[in-house]
């Protein structure tokens, strides 16, 4: 029989792929749907396999509903992937953030230990724990040191994790993912705010791009590859912890010189640096050390950062000729 997975945040860009990732491995895939207005179905759409996941209504908030989920589903694996995924967002909305990307980790790990705890359990932490970096390269042994509402919340989500892990012997891992960003990204997430703008500028539909910070530095890899790692976690036989990167680091101003090359433009041309964009503390440097994915799980980043800039303008050029 095939396996059975639940995907919370199926949805959103992690989602998607891992969902795509895992039907193509022949899993019954469940996703966690929480009802909104808005459409949040389009990538899965996007990917040609929306009609292919069994969809469960709930919410992170809702720990009736994750009972629900894990009762109807019977997963052998459940992937936490949901959450209030902005950091400039998390500022203005820190208990939602912290309802959803904390205390709503302990409810779905309660629902696992009480309902189905055989099932293997991956939680989507985040670089932004380490925030104030305590090293230059973050490992699984760096020390954390958040520096938004998301980050705080996430910290709680990673540790909750560790504690069910320990307390009751649940298979319980977390993913570290550093940036991952593909064509299906949020558009209020930078490469996408800029391989967007990149398109429209370069289509006549806009003049500027106006961004924050461009000298921060981040670990920018494809979403793509990194829902592989969430999958080899949970074949493991012991759970444990990864950080999942590229191991290398690059500026947004890099990012955004690579994309308007894309299109033969300079970017210097038309970003341009506003103060309103920057966060009230602000993370300067991710950079992360993949060597424990790579020795354990046998796991490797395939795609360079040029080829993923690559990629999302051309698909952002593909939209935008399209409205």
């Amino acid at each position: 029989m095939s396996k059975k997975a639940l995907v919370t945040g199926v949805t959103g860009q992690d989602g998607a792929y891992l969902a795509q990732f895992l039907l193509g491995k022949g899993y019954e895939v469940f996703g966690l749907h929480a009802r909104r207005s808005t459409d949040t179905k389009w990538r899965l759409r996007e990917l040609g396999i929306c009609d292919r996941v069994r969809f469960i209504e709930g919410d992170l908030a809702d720990a009736a509903s994750l009972q629900r989920a894990v009762i109807k589903a019977e997963p052998d694996e459940i992937y936490n992937l949901a959450a209030q995924s902005f950091v400039g967002s998390s500022w203005d909305q820190p208990l939602l953030t912290g309802t959803v990307d904390g205390l709503g980790v302990a409810a779905l790990l309660e629902a696992v230990r009480q309902f189905k705890p055989d099932a293997r359990f991956y939680q989507a932490s985040t670089s932004e724990m380490f925030g104030l970096i305590q090293a230059a390269q973050q490992d699984e042994n760096t020390p954390f040191y958040p520096r938004s509402p998301y980050g705080v919340a996430k910290l709680y989500g990673h540790w909750i994790t560790v504690n069910y892990r320990e307390s009751f012997a649940l298979h319980a891992s977390s993913g570290i993912l550093f940036n991952h960003e593909s064509p299906l990204r949020g558009i209020e997430f930078v490469t996408r705010k800029v391989s967007d703008a990149v398109a429209r500028i370069k289509l006549g539909k806009q003049k500027e791009l106006r961004l924050g910070n461009i000298d921060a530095k981040r670990d920018w890899g494809f979403a793509g590859d990194y829902v592989e790692a969430m999958w080899l976690m949970l074949q493991q036989d012991k759970a444990d912890d990864y950080v999942v990167a590229t191991g290398v680091t690059t500026t947004v101003r890099d990012m955004c010189k690579i994309a308007f090359e894309c299109v033969g433009l300079n970017y210097q041309d038309h970003v341009v640096v506003d103060p309103a964009f920057f966060r009230p503390a602000e993370v300067d440097v991710l950079l992360g050390n993949p060597a424990k994915a790579s020795l354990v799980l046998g796991w490797r980043p395939r795609t360079s950062l040029v080829q993923l800039v690559e990629m999302m303008v051309e698909a952002d050029l593909h939209r935008v000729r399209r409205e």
